[in-house]
């Protein structure tokens, strides 16, 4: 079963709208269409992900401070779990602390506003993005680019949401750098 704890400790998010909603939408379907449903379900284990709502600074911070990189990013994601942690997920009775992601507003904000669409939508890809990090999957090459980037527009689409990637330069297609 899976347990998202989501806060608002920085960045002009709205405090009205109900990201906690938002993300947990986005990290079932992140999880059940990258083959992983059996998470989901309510005899399962507790899945834990921890999503902070931040702004740029303490983005920025975290992106020096665990990747050596002294800029904001758009989301940042810290997984739990090694491949071996990976493999045992979903077995019977066993919580699992997943992992944990920060999203920098004012990055997001700008990054929606280039790509002409909602915020929501860009936090949407982005969890998603984000939670198939924690599941193990990356981009450092080509290929798994092109298979993380496909996996992430098949479960966009599920949910409504268009190709981010389609007619993007090939400096804007990046959504993180992990």
């Amino acid at each position: 079963m899976l347990d998202v704890d989501c806060d608002i400790v920085g960045g002009d998010w709205d405090a009205g709208f109900d990201w906690e909603a938002l993300a947990a939408r986005a990290l079932a379907a992140a999880i059940d269409g990258a083959g992983h449903a059996a998470l989901l379900a309510p005899d399962s284990g507790l899945v834990e992900v921890s999503v902070r709502l931040t702004d740029d600074g303490e983005v920025q911070t975290l992106n020096r401070d665990w990747r050596g990189r002294d800029r904001p990013t758009n989301i940042l994601s810290f997984p739990m779990l090694d491949a071996a942690g990976l493999s045992l997920l979903g077995q019977p009775g066993t919580d699992t602390l997943l992992g944990d992601m920060a999203l920098a507003f004012a990055t997001i904000e700008r990054e929606a506003a280039q790509k002409d669409i909602s915020i929501e939508a860009h936090v949407v890809h982005l969890l998603v993005h984000g939670t198939l990090h924690l599941l193990g999957h990356d981009h450092m090459d080509d290929p798994a680019a092109d298979a993380m980037e496909a996996l992430e527009t098949r479960i966009l689409s599920g949910l409504g949401i268009s190709n981010p990637y389609r007619d993007l330069p090939p400096d804007m297609r990046a959504v993180d750098e992990q």
